[in-house]
């Protein structure tokens, strides 16, 4: 269905870098407004809003069209303000081509012992380990979508054995398999690797949890997709246990990770602050504009539109 777009609402940490990018590119008027600054007479002005997550007095009712800045959209969608007969976009970009390279960063780091070089260094001790070899690893990747199919195809290329969990389990490309939740289990047992790049919906909350981390042992665990997805207790529990050898987090529930979160502090836990796929300005103005000809033309991508009964 086409659109007639007019007024657009831009904010985020990118709205003072997108104005020269957008301006003169359409003839749609803008308004760039810092989050904490937009007011209920910016959102009546508007047709569309574009930012990474609601702004102040969010209210989305009278807008037909709301574009995420980035990939996940679960902050748009649990909001008690949430409008379902709105047109919801997100940004498609190279996160996949991102997060594959972080997570295969951090598979060869642990493969080649970089921390305990590390301390070696500090110790001026002198103790070759031999490297090992990512061929004949096993990983498991929850969630088969874009970021999923992308960051096994890095680890396929390494000679990895991919296993692909998602809610159907159909069949994706660079997996050796793919399975349902609820089949996954074996797999779990004998990986080396659980990498997580499940969205955050009802049916995604809170699923990394107690259970799923009894079924692995001495696993790597990785979690670029949501943070509230992962139990934090359960996670805490599962590397005092062995369960995970070593846990890489870059996304949290809550963001900035607090400084009484005792995931700081864990030996076994490596933190990052959410960079595994950063969203630069020319590529968010670029993706928008291609979603806004395609939301005026009637001829919206699948890969951009979300499906709101999936959450994705």
């Amino acid at each position: 269905m086409k659109m007639n777009i007019n007024h657009i609402l831009v904010t985020g940490r990118l709205y003072l870098e997108l104005e020269p990018l957008l301006r003169g590119r359409t003839d749609k008027q803008f308004r760039f407004i810092q989050e904490s600054e937009v007011n209920t007479a910016d959102y009546e002005w508007a047709d569309a809003f574009v930012g990474f997550r609601p702004a102040a007095q969010f209210r989305p009712e009278g807008l037909k069209w709301i574009h995420a800045l980035g990939a996940g959209v679960d902050a748009f969608l649990q909001h008690p303000a949430w409008n379902p007969n709105v047109l919801l976009t997100r940004t498609i970009g190279a996160f996949g081509q991102q997060i594959s390279e972080y997570c295969l960063s951090c598979i060869l780091a642990d493969a080649q012992h970089r921390d305990t070089f590390a301390r070696q260094q500090q110790m001026k001790s002198w103790g070759p380990v031999p490297p090992r070899s990512l061929r004949g690893q096993r990983a498991v990747i929850l969630g088969t979508g874009t970021i999923g199919q992308e960051v096994a195809r890095s680890l396929e290329f390494f000679g990895m054995e991919v296993t692909g969990v998602s809610r159907g389990g159909s069949r994706k490309a660079h997996f050796v398999r793919n399975v349902t939740m609820e089949a996954s289990g074996e797999y779990l047992e004998t990986a080396d690797w659980v990498i997580n790049t499940l969205p955050l919906t009802k049916e995604t909350e809170s699923v990394v949890n107690e259970a799923f981390f009894a079924r692995m042992k001495q696993c790597g665990f990785i979690n670029v997709g949501r943070g509230a997805s992962v139990c934090p207790n359960a996670l805490l529990n599962a590397v005092d246990q062995g369960q995970v050898r070593v846990a890489v987090l870059d996304v949290f529930e809550e963001e900035p990770l607090p400084v009484h979160s005792p995931l700081w502090s864990h030996a076994g836990i490596r933190i990052t602050p959410h960079i595994s796929a950063v969203t630069g300005p020319e590529e968010a103005a670029r993706d928008f504009l291609k979603v806004l000809e395609g939301v005026e033309q009637g001829e919206l991508s699948a890969e951009h539109k979300v499906n709101l009964q999936l959450g994705y």
